[in-house]
């Protein structure tokens, strides 16, 4: 195996646009691999789009969910280094965030802490923007740690959001800032010193 390789896993649960733009992302990197597209949700989309791009997708047990030690060896079996959660719905169980610190990265759909913590996803988010009469949102990129969207945050970016915008409005304009910023954050964030390569 190449020293000089980060193994990554990424976690969907729904459509899995964030994911293939990343895996579209490191296709060609030289040092990048993404081994697999771990999904919670065998009816995912995410899945249809790792056959496009011959990127294995691995459905995790539903004992494994909640289960740190199960979950965990199912990274260890294939040398995973880090961990991409890309519109993963659950609660990274504390085993795997403490095998693995510092190495498990998140986007939110809101300029946390604004709208975050368990339940707050997606359209559920964008929901409450919109009934808040919020006039910016934005992504919030963030280190993963034992609890709901609280760990060490790598980037925000905004958006501005107009009285005419609906929910689906305000997830439009998200999505583009998702596209846009994900994978590069994820770039400089591997990338930076004494991160932590396959051995």
């Amino acid at each position: 195996m190449d020293s000089e390789t980060y193994r990554l896993a990424i976690l969907a649960s729904g459509n899995g646009s964030n994911a293939e733009n990343i895996i579209a992302y490191f296709s060609d990197a030289a040092d990048v691999t993404v081994v697999a597209v771990y999904t919670n949700n065998p009816a995912a989309g995410v899945i249809e789009r790792c056959k496009k791009w011959n990127v294995p997708s691995r459905i995790i047990p539903p004992a494994s969910v909640a289960d740190g030690p199960s979950m965990l060896e199912l990274f260890l079996q294939e040398n995973i280094t880090h961990i991409i959660l890309a519109g993963y719905l659950k609660l990274i169980p504390a085993a795997v965030v403490r095998h693995y610190p510092d190495r498990i990265i998140n986007i939110h759909p809101s300029l946390l802490p604004l709208y975050g913590g368990k339940g707050m996803y997606g359209e559920k988010v964008h929901r409450a923007v919109h009934a808040a009469g919020e006039r910016t949102s934005g992504i919030t990129i963030h280190e993963v740690n034992e609890d709901y969207d609280k760990g060490r945050v790598l980037l925000q970016k905004t958006v501005a959001l107009t009285a005419d915008d609906s929910p689906a409005d305000i997830a439009a304009k998200i999505h583009v800032l998702e596209m846009q910023w994900f994978p590069r954050i994820i770039d400089s964030w591997l990338h930076r010193p004494h991160s932590v390569r396959a051995v």
